[in-house]
C-alpha cells in the first residue's frame, strides 16, 4: 500500500466517527472491516469468550487507538494499540514522526524460532548421552517434524537440537536440557512446539537411557531476536527552552543512569514494553509471554539492564538501537476467535510475523526515546528534572553518603550538569562548608521554603487515636517544600525518593501523594493554578517520625509564602490534618500538630484537642533504630480499629493502661527521672505487642538497644515496620547505636526537648 495513503496529518483533532471514515477513505480497512468498526461488532462476545477460557462471565473492554507516523524500512505503519494509559499512543506518534522526517526505522529480525525444552534426568552416562544425541539429532528432528507435516511445508518446522548439562540444586546431580529448535513460521507456535517435545521425548529417553522430565517451550526466545535502529540530528531534538545538545546529552545520560542501575533499568524498560505490548494485545499474541522474554533478556548477562542504548556518532547525532526477544504469530486459532485481532492484523497490514516483529521492536524504540526525552526535558513533568539530576549526580561519582544532599542541592541551584554536582559534592566533603553551601546557593529560596517538623512518640500511640493522651517530640528532621511557577499544571517532585507527579485532572484518579496534596490545593482554590511543588526531605519515608504530616505542613506553609495567603499556624494544622485525613484514614491529630508547632507536648484528641507543651528541663539522648521496611500507618490503624470493633471492652482497657502510662510519663520527664521513663516505654512497647503493631524486625531492635545499654526501648509510630526509639543514659548513645548498626540497621542518636519552631 501506498505510504501516502497511511498518513492522516492530525489524527489526534478528529472525532470518533471522522477517523473511522478516514482510515476507511485510504483503504486500510474493508467495507466489513468498517462497519465492523462503526457498529462495534468487532468486539469479541461472550458466547466466543466462553470457548476461549473458562468460568466466562463477561468481556473487558480496553481502548484501541492508532498510532501514527511509523516508518519502517521505508514503509508507513498505522499500529493498531491496546492500553488503557494515557498519553502512550500519543508519545508514540510525536517520535514516530520525528523519527520519520530523519530516515524512520531500520528494523531487522531474525527466523521465527521458538524453543521447546526437554528436561532429561537420571542419566546413567552424561557424555554417552550427549554424543547419541548429536548422532541421532536427524532421527530426533525427522520424527518431531512428521507430527507437523503442514509447518514443514509452510517452510517451517524443528531445525536443530542444542544441549544444555545444569545441576540439580537439590541433589547436585547433573540434568540434561534438550533444546528443540522450531520454526514456527507465521504461528505464535507455543502448542505446536509443546506437542513436538512431547513426541520426542520417549525417542530421547531410548537415547539417552535417561528419563524424560519436563517438555515445555521457554518464553526467553532469544533465537527469535527483534532489533530497530534509528538517528537523529541534534538540531532536530531542541525545543522547550533546550538546545539539541542538551536534549542529546540528557538522553544518552538518562539512558546510561539505565544500563547501570537495575530499580531504573525496570522503568525504563517498562517504557519500551509500553509500545510492544499494547500492539501485541490488539493482535491477539501473548504479550505475557514477550514481556517475561524481554525482561529475561534483559538480564541475561547476570545484571538486569536496559533493552535500548543511545548514543553520539562522530557527526554528533543521536543514535539509538534495541533488541530484544519478540516471538509473534499473524496466523492461528487465537486469531481466527477473536475478530478486533484478525481485523487490527489487516489495519496493521504486515506480511508476516518477522515483520510484526521489526515493527514491535521499533514502536518499542520510539516509545523509549519519547520517554526518556520528555524526562530528560520538560515534557512529561513540565520541569521536573528529579531523574535527570539523579543520573547526574550518579555520573558525577558522588558517595552514596552524599547522594541526597548533592541532589537536593543540585536541583535547588537550577544547574543540572554534572560540573555542578561534583563541585557540590566537593563542597560538603569539606564539613565547615555545608552550611555556607547552602546559604551562598539559594537564601531567597531558603526563606521562601515551608518547614515541617518530624517526630517520635515517647508514649500513647494508637491510644491516642481513640481519645487517649500521647507525648511527642520534635526531632532534628525536617521537611522543606518549595512552590515555584510553570507554565502549565501542577507539579509535585520528591527528588530523593525518586517521586515526580503530574496532578491529573480527575481527582478520584490521582496517586496518594497527589491525593494528600490535592486535599489542601482544593481547600485553597489553588487547584486551577500552574506551579511547581518540589519537596526536601530529611526525614525518611514511612519509618514512623511523621514524615506525611511534615510534607503536608511544609507544603501548606510553602503555598502560603509564595502565593501570600497569610495563614496562620491554626489554619496550617488544619489543612495539614485534612491531608492526613487522606493518607491515614483516622488519623489522632497529633502528627501535623507536631509538625505544625514543632514543640515537646502532651497531646489528646477532642473538639478542640487538648495541646499541652511539655517542658523537658534537660535534653533526653534517644536513638532512633530504622528497619528499613515501611510501616504503612493506615495499614496498622485500620488493623487495630478492626480488631477495637470486635473486642471494644479488652481494647479500650489496654488504651487505658497506655494512657496511664503517658501520664506517668509527664511526670518522669517533669522529674527528668530517665530510669522511671525508660521502664515505661518498655511497658508501652509491650502493650503495642500485644496489639500486633510490632514486627519481627521492630522487636529484634528494641531486644537490641536493651541489650546494649538502653534505659529501655519500643516501637515509636504507627508500627508495621518503620523504627524505634531507645532511650539512653549520658553517652549510652554511642554503644546504642553502634549495636544496632552491626546488626545491618541504619542507627540516628539525637537529643530530644528542643524546640524547634521558634530556632
Amino acid at each position: 500500500m501506498n505510504n501516502e495513503r497511511r498518513r492522516i496529518p492530525e489524527f489526534y483533532k478528529l472525532s470518533v466517527e471522522e477517523r473511522f471514515n478516514a482510515v476507511h477513505e485510504r483503504g486500510l480497512v474493508t467495507d466489513s472491516d468498517f462497519q465492523a468498526l462503526v457498529t462495534g461488532r468487532h468486539t469479541l462476545d461472550l458466547e466466543s469468550a466462553d470457548k476461549m477460557v473458562e468460568n466466562v462471565v463477561g468481556v473487558i473492554g480496553l481502548p484501541l487507538g492508532l498510532g501514527m507516523n511509523l516508518v519502517v524500512n521505508d514503509r508507513r505503519y498505522v499500529v493498531p494499540m491496546a492500553i488503557e494509559e494515557p498519553s502512550v499512543i500519543a508519545a508514540l506518534g510525536s517520535a514516530s514522526k520525528l523519527i520519520a522526517e530523519h530516515g524512520g526505522f531500520d528494523a531487522q529480525a531474525t527466523e521465527p524460532i521458538l524453543i521447546g525444552q526437554i528436561q532429561v534426568v537420571n542419566l546413567p552416562d552424561m557424555e554417552e548421552a550427549k554424543a547419541t544425541l548429536i548422532k541421532r539429532k536427524q532421527d530426533i528432528l525427522n520424527l518431531a517434524n512428521s507430527f507437523h507435516p503442514n509447518m514443514v511445508a509452510r517452510g517451517g518446522g524443528a531445525r536443530d537440537i542444542e544441549l544444555f548439562v545444569h545441576p540439580l540444586p537439590s541433589s547436585g546431580k547433573p540434568m540434561l536440557v534438550v533444546h528443540l529448535l522450531v520454526d514456527t513460521r507465521d504461528a505464535m507456535g507455543a502448542n505446536l512446539t509443546n506437542g513436538m517435545c512431547e513426541g520426542v521425548a520417549p525417542l530421547i529417553e531410548s537415547i539417552t537411557g535417561g528419563e524424560v522430565f519436563l517438555r515445555i517451550i521457554s518464553n526467553l526466545t532469544d533465537r527469535s531476536l527483534a532489533r530497530a535502529q534509528c538517528k537523529i540530528p541534534a538540531g532536530a531534538l531542541g525545543g522547550m527552552d533546550y538546545t539539541g545538545e542538551q536534549v542529546r546529552d540528557g538522553i544518552v545520560v538518562a539512558t546510561e543512569f539505565a544500563q547501570v542501575d537495575p530499580y531504573r533499568a525496570a522503568t525504563h524498560n517498562k517504557g519500551i514494553m509500553n509500545g510492544v505490548d499494547p500492539i501485541a494485545i490488539a493482535t491477539g499474541n501473548d504479550w505475557r509471554a514477550i514481556e517475561a522474554g524481554a525482561h529475561a533478556y534483559a538480564a541475561r548477562g547476570g545484571r538486569y539492564t536496559s533493552l535500548t542504548n543511545w548514543w553520539v556518532d562522530e557527526c554528533g547525532h543521536l543514535c539509538g538501537s534495541i533488541e530484544l526477544p519478540i516471538k509473534v504469530g499473524i496466523v492461528g486459532a487465537p486469531l481466527r476467535s477473536n475478530p478486533t485481532a484478525a481485523l487490527n492484523i489487516r489495519l496493521l497490514g504486515v506480511k508476516s510475523a518477522t515483520e510484526l516483529a521489526q515493527v514491535m521492536a521499533a514502536v518499542g524504540l520510539a516509545q523509549n526515546f519519547a520517554a526518556i526525552r520528555a524526562l530528560a526535558t520538560e515534557g512529561i513533568q513540565k520541569g521536573h528534572m528529579t531523574l535527570h539530576a539523579r543520573s547526574v549526580v550518579i555520573a558525577a561519582g558522588v558517595p552514596k553518603e552524599l547522594f541526597d544532599e548533592v541532589l537536593d542541592l543540585l536541583i535547588l541551584s537550577n544547574e543540572i550538569k554534572v560540573w555542578k554536582a561534583q563541585q557540590i559534592a566537593t563542597e560538603l566533603q569539606e564539613k565547615s562548608t555545608h552550611k555556607n553551601e547552602i546559604s551562598n546557593l539559594n537564601s531567597a529560596k531558603e526563606s521562601s521554603m515551608g518547614i515541617g517538623y518530624g517526630k517520635v512518640v515517647l508514649l500513647g500511640e494508637h491510644a491516642v487515636v481513640y481519645g487517649r493522651h500521647a507525648i511527642a517530640v520534635p526531632i532534628p528532621m525536617r521537611i522543606k517544600a518549595l512552590v515555584e511557577d510553570c507554565d502549565e499544571g501542577i507539579h509535585l517532585m520528591i527528588p530523593r525518593w525518586g517521586i515526580e507527579y503530574q496532578f491529573t485532572v480527575n481527582p478520584r484518579e490521582r496517586h496518594s501523594f497527589e491525593r494528600s496534596a490535592g486535599v489542601m490545593l482544593d481547600a485553597l482554590g489553588l487547584s486551577g493554578r500552574s506551579m511547581r511543588i518540589e519537596v526536601f526531605p530529611e526525614v525518611p519515608r514511612s519509618m514512623g517520625l511523621g514524615g506525611s504530616a511534615a510534607m503536608a505542613v511544609a507544603i501548606v506553609r510553602a503555598l502560603d509564602k509564595h502565593f501570600r495567603l497569610g495563614l496562620s499556624d491554626a489554619e496550617v494544622n488544619r489543612l495539614a490534618f485534612e491531608s492526613e485525613k487522606v493518607a491515614h484514614g483516622t488519623p489522632s491529630g497529633l502528627d501535623n500538630t507536631l509538625a505544625c508547632y514543632g514543640r515537646p507536648m502532651v497531646y489528646r484528641p477532642g473538639e478542640p484537642p487538648l495541646v499541652e507543651p511539655l517542658n523537658i528541663k534537660e535534653p533526653i539522648p534517644i536513638v532512633i533504630g530504622m528497619t528499613g521496611h515501611e510501616g504503612l500507618t493506615a495499614k496498622t490503624v485500620g488493623r487495630v480499629k478492626e480488631a477495637w470493633k470486635q473486642e471494644q471492652k479488652l481494647y479500650e482497657r489496654i488504651f487505658d493502661q497506655i494512657d496511664t502510662l503517658v501520664l506517668r510519663g509527664v511526670q518522669a520527664i517533669q522529674d527528668h527521672d530517665m530510669e522511671s521513663l525508660g521502664k515505661l516505654m518498655n511497658v508501652c512497647h509491650g502493650m503495642l505487642n500485644a496489639l500486633q503493631v510490632s514486627t519481627p524486625e521492630l522487636e529484634q531492635l528494641v531486644d537490641i538497644a536493651r541489650e546494649s545499654g538502653a534505659l529501655g526501648a519500643k516501637l515509636t509510630g504507627g508500627g508495621g515496620g518503620g523504627s524505634i526509639i531507645a532511650l539512653c543514659d549520658g553517652n549510652g548513645t554511642d554503644s546504642v547505636a553502634a549495636a544496632i548498626r552491626a546488626a545491618g540497621y541504619e542507627a540516628v542518636p539525637i537529643s530530644v526537648g528542643e524546640s524547634f519552631k521558634d530556632a
